[in-house]
């Protein structure tokens, strides 16, 4: 078997030119080659895999170079390179022997460069040791420390270095790279794979090969998205635009078999919420030409990107964002995480359903409105034949003589119960603010009811036995409303004006009670009760401070004078 050379190092840059991704650093450093500018201490830092090291060799090498008129290319003046690994060389002892080293001139070419690689390792006596060497070098010395922590270096050591900020490579650098890298090993790669691969070695080039290896030693020289996602386990994308056009369809029970279908091929629901999350912001980006370049995929999945943007609405995704978010920092803390992803989704799912009113954002589409309808109705044995559809729960169902007398025959002029029983209910037969599964009807036959004749002392009467039932019984909020205002007799209905549409609507509300007791006491069935809006009324009442203070001002007019001397807020 032939020795294998894996791709992070058969196709390390040679030059600073074949370096991906670092234009700015590497321009610097040839700049400063180029003009004699080059610092005696150089500190590269940033994310693993960026060319840091590399970097740092081709910048050894370049400078030895430098003068020459004839450059062996094969030259890699590796007798003037000294490479130390902080990490398991982080002693007093090692510091001291690398500083009597650095007396010693390079026996060819200009320059011993000294690359101490995971610098941050060092301990804190080993950099103390370090500060004069660092500060004041040989002229022909010259440091180069590299670390992923540059935090950890202390700020001495800092001060004393040229500092370069190495950058995450992005997916698109790393994927182009990729492509000359397969052109070379004759691998046939989609553009989606090489996408997959570049988005999961997260800016480091180094990972990027390491994974284009893995995959071409499983899928062969055919490299395709499918077999790289089976391959990396990677959720693919087709999976969350199939998801997305479920929840933007509101339906649930297709969402949770879509959802368990995910979880049965291995993957976890943290890694699906998060990326579910990433979906919806993907999808936010290219709603706008302006920030279509944010998206970072590949030209197929951007076009399915731009069409399904189309038909997700900004509320939807903005608020799908924000529950995905929130299920992702609860889902390590939660006992039942499972059932924390399915509630996330359904909530998202319930975001664009307007077949009820929701109350709050955590709405959940019920689950009677994913079934057929099946009604059975009965008055007393007797069968109904057309359904009844109610319109509120509590309140009496009207009907005209005419359909009360095709619907049933009712032998006396008394009422009767109507008791609905419904499996599961249609959009159309649901009350929107309530989930109603027994309903009782009232069926009144006016014509029949008795329509004694009656006086206003006796409505009077009958109004304040209610209001003082209702006081005792705790309910006082509604006897207040009953007592702000007096009932008067009007075409033979009993009106009364309230102060605003707040009570006016709470009164309403109770108007099926009031009537049936005012009606029994007066044995009088045709009353009804007219509940208005008065106006001026309304305007004798003083609900704010300041409406409260300009009615004192009124009674009193030396209270403004009192206010104004000393000053006081309302």
């Amino acid at each position: 078997m032939e020795h294998f050379i894996v791709s992070a190092r058969k196709y390390r840059p040679q030059t600073f030119d074949d370096v991906i991704g670092q234009q700015a650093i590497t321009n610097t450093l040839e700049n400063a080659i180029k003009n004699n500018h080059l610092a005696q201490a150089l500190l590269f830092t940033g994310p693993r895999g960026v060319g840091k090291t590399t970097c740092a060799r081709i910048l050894a090498k370049k400078i030895n170079q430098d003068g020459q008129t004839e450059i062996n290319p094969d030259e890699d003046f590796a007798f003037n390179i000294f490479e130390l690994d902080a990490a398991s060389n982080n002693s007093v002892d090692d510091i001291r022997n690398l500083t009597e080293q650095v007396r010693i001139p390079p026996q060819v070419g200009k320059y011993k460069v000294y690359i101490i690689d995971e610098v941050h390792m060092l301990s804190q006596a080993a950099f103390n040791a370090f500060l004069k060497t660092l500060e004041e070098p040989p002229a022909h010395a010259i440091f180069i420390l590299a670390t992923t922590e540059k935090h950890k270096i202390i700020p001495t050591i800092l001060s004393r270095c040229q500092i370069f900020d190495f950058k995450r490579i992005t997916v698109i650098d790393v994927k182009n790279y990729l492509k000359i890298i397969a052109e070379k090993e004759g691998v046939n790669a989609d553009d989606d794979a090489l996408h997959i691969i570049a988005q999961k070695a997260d800016g480091a080039m180094r990972d990027a090969l390491s994974i284009f290896d893995r995959v071409v030693s499983f899928s062969g020289k055919e490299l395709t998205r499918q077999a790289v996602t089976e391959n990396l386990n990677v959720l693919d994308y087709d999976e969350y635009f199939k998801m997305t056009d479920l929840l933007l369809a509101n339906d649930i029970p297709k969402v949770l078999i879509q959802f368990n279908e995910i979880l049965s091929k291995g993957f976890d629901g943290h890694h699906f919420i998060s990326g579910l999350a990433s979906h919806f912001r993907d999808l936010l980006v290219a709603k706008d030409t302006a920030t279509v370049a944010l998206l970072e995929v590949g030209d197929n999945a951007k076009k399915r990107y731009l069409e399904q943007s189309q038909n997700a609405s900004m509320q939807f995704l903005l608020q799908g964002i924000e529950k995905a978010n929130d299920c992702d920092l609860k889902y390590k803390t939660s006992k039942n995480q499972r059932l924390l992803v399915e509630l996330a989704i359904m909530q998202i799912s319930s975001i664009t359903f307007d077949g009820e009113k929701k109350n709050d954002n955590n709405y959940i589409i019920p689950a009677k409105f994913f079934g057929h309808v099946i009604v059975e109705e009965k008055i007393d044995s007797v069968q109904i034949a057309e359904p009844i559809i109610a319109k509120e729960k509590s309140t009496t169902y009207k009907k005209s003589e005419a359909t009360v007398k095709e619907s049933i025959k009712l032998e006396a002029p008394n009422l009767k119960s109507v008791r609905k029983r419904s499996s599961s209910l249609s959009l159309k037969s649901v009350d929107r603010q309530k989930e109603i599964n027994d309903i009782e009807v009232e069926i009144v036959d006016y014509s029949s009811m008795p329509k004694t004749e009656f006086t206003d002392i006796q409505v009077l009467k009958a109004w304040k036995e209610y209001v003082d039932n209702l006081i005792k019984n705790g309910k006082k909020s509604i006897a207040s409303i009953m007592n702000a205002d007096t009932p008067k007799i009007k075409d033979s209905n009993i009106h009364i004006a309230l102060p605003n549409k707040l009570m006016q609507s709470q009164l309403n509300s109770q108007k099926p009670r009031i009537l049936k007791v005012i009606r029994e006491k007066l044995n009088n069935y045709s009353i009804d009760l007219i509940i208005d809006v008065n106006e001026i009324q309304e305007k004798k009442y003083a609900y704010t401070p300041q409406e409260k203070y300009a009615k004192l001002k009124e009674k009193n007019p030396f209270i403004a004078e009192f206010r104004k001397k000393l000053d006081l807020d309302i």
